[in-house]
């Protein structure tokens, strides 16, 4: 693995795991985080009227990501239930706090059964994990979806790594978010290395570049 972030540490300051999940919605707002999430499922919704479906965020952080995924769903007319999964104990209590129902495990051995939730979203998770367990996630998504699943993470290249540095001071980011932010489009993924982590895991899915630094793979399960 690339560098270290405060996230992959589970005996990190609470202090500072607080201050980059806060500094986390707004990146996830403005530079695509939520919205890669939502273009790429807004598809997939369900098109009869009042449908329900549900919603499993793995690596969930404060869950406002799966919180917007169901504003936009309740748009389209379709009532989205949305749950959080999150290894780190702190970012459940936060994710609840902030009105979502949230797990604490890890996202290589779902609590779930097989085909027991509409979809399972993954975002900027992946590029926490070395490669061979990424592949069990990734396995472990594609057994407890029903509907799809979404990966969305962050893709790498120098200018973003730049453009990250240069605007997290005026936007007055947290120090160890400006470090992990950096480190994480480091450890992020190109089309083709995201590509061969799916095949590895037996998943044929559509892969796709989406702004800003950002790659996202969409799959129907079988079976």
């Amino acid at each position: 693995m690339i560098g270290v972030e405060v996230l992959d540490d589970p005996g990190a300051d609470p202090a500072l795991v607080r201050a980059e999940l806060s500094d986390l919605i707004l990146l996830n707002r403005w530079f695509g985080g939520t919205r890669a999430v939502i273009r790429a499922l807004l598809p997939l919704l369900p098109g009869a009227p009042n449908a329900t479906c549900t919603l499993l965020d793995v690596g969930t952080g404060s869950g406002d990501i799966p919180r917007a995924v169901a504003r936009a769903a309740a748009r389209r007319g379709v009532e989205m239930i949305p749950i959080g999964l999150d290894r780190s104990p702190l970012a459940a209590r936060v994710a609840v706090r902030g009105g979502l129902p949230t797990i604490v495990s890890d996202g290589g051995t779902l609590p779930l059964r097989s085909r027991s939730v509409d979809f399972v979203i993954a975002s900027q998770v992946l590029h926490h994990l070395p490669a061979d367990l990424a592949v069990a996630w990734i396995r472990e998504f594609d057994r407890v979806a029903r509907r799809a699943v979404v990966i969305a993470d962050l893709r790498r290249t120098r200018v973003a790594m730049a453009a990250m540095w240069a605007v997290s001071f005026p936007l007055g980011l947290h120090p160890v978010t400006r470090h992990d932010a950096v480190v994480s489009l480091r450890r992020g993924y190109t089309v083709r290395e995201l590509e061969a982590l799916l095949r590895a895991a037996g998943v044929v899915a559509r892969v796709h570049r989406r702004p800003i630094a950002r790659v996202v793979a969409v799959w129907e399960p079988e079976g």
